[in-house]
């Protein structure tokens, strides 16, 4: 299935979606640059891909993000020579704010990934319609191509509950952001329908710290663990869209003890599950 032409209305001026990323920039300078050598013009081009003209042009301007089968059939069609696929992944990471861009690589080969939330679901747990109430509520505003650019980036995050082999995924969220309706009542039931979903999964534990608790080891803020392949663990850290990626052993240990102890103080899995679906039963 093709992928979903740009509307009619797209302004074809807007400028890039990150001002301070040139990768989008280069690949479109390419892809002109091959286009034009190849002697198509840009409908001709989309046409073959099963894309539009504006789409095409969005692309090569550097306004949107080229999924990865666009580029993999851009570059067998114009006979690249893998110029552009070897840029593919560059260009993905393009799709994410740059505050994150490093920690979504680094959570796309994690072999362990732990995630103690605050405020709102976690983004790998959250539905289409709850990423698009959250973006839509940031400030400064954002643009709708950059929101719907955003939520196609969230979602592509969220292969990694398909990936093989499975890695292992728990996550720790405060009650009270369960408790927030987050776009309304059908949104908000949807996203906790979902999570009881995903928690079904045999490699995913979701537990729950309640209100109630007259211990919490997780007052410094929200914070996600990580293993790498190769053994590395890495912590990541964000508050106001700054974020930080720490490697040192020490604060990473240190981090990692915060961890357990949340996950000692917080429901069980069954115990989460059975509040989540209380809470559904609520009006």
């Amino acid at each position: 299935m093709n992928e979903p032409t740009e509307r009619p209305d797209d302004d074809p001026g807007a400028p890039a979606p990150d001002p301070g990323s040139g990768m989008l920039r280069v690949f479109g300078r390419q892809l002109k640059r091959f286009r034009v050598r190849a002697g198509l013009e840009r409908s001709e081009f989309g046409a073959r891909l099963g894309y539009s003209t504006s789409t095409i042009a969005a692309y090569e301007q550097g306004r949107r993000v080229p999924p990865p089968r666009f580029i993999d059939q851009a570059d067998d069609l114009l006979d690249a020579g893998e110029v552009l696929k070897e840029m593919k992944e560059e260009v993905a990471r393009a799709q994410y704010p740059a505050f994150f861009r490093d920690a979504a690589k680094l959570e796309a080969e994690a072999v362990e990934l732990h995630v103690y939330a605050t405020q709102v679901t976690p983004g790998l747990l959250q539905t289409v319609e709850c990423a698009r109430a959250v973006f839509g509520m940031w400030r400064p505003l954002l643009k709708e191509e950059i929101i719907e650019q955003r939520i196609a980036a969230r979602l592509a995050r969220q292969e990694i509950f398909t990936r093989r082999p499975h890695p292992h995924l728990t996550f720790v969220i405060e009650e009270a952001a369960l408790h927030k309706r987050l776009g309304g009542n059908q949104v908000w039931r949807g996203q906790l329908e979902h999570v009881l979903l995903i928690s079904q999964s045999r490699n995913v534990e979701i537990q729950v710290m309640p209100l109630d608790r007259e211990e919490h080891a997780g007052l410094a803020g929200p914070f996600t663990l990580m293993e790498l392949k190769d053994g590395r663990w890495i912590a990541y850290a964000e508050v106001q869209s700054d974020s930080r990626l720490h490697t040192e052993r020490a604060k990473v240990r240190e981090l990692e003890a915060t961890y357990g102890s949340l996950r000692a103080q917080a429901l069980t899995p069954w115990d989460s599950q059975a509040l989540i679906e209380k809470l559904l039963g609520e009006r």
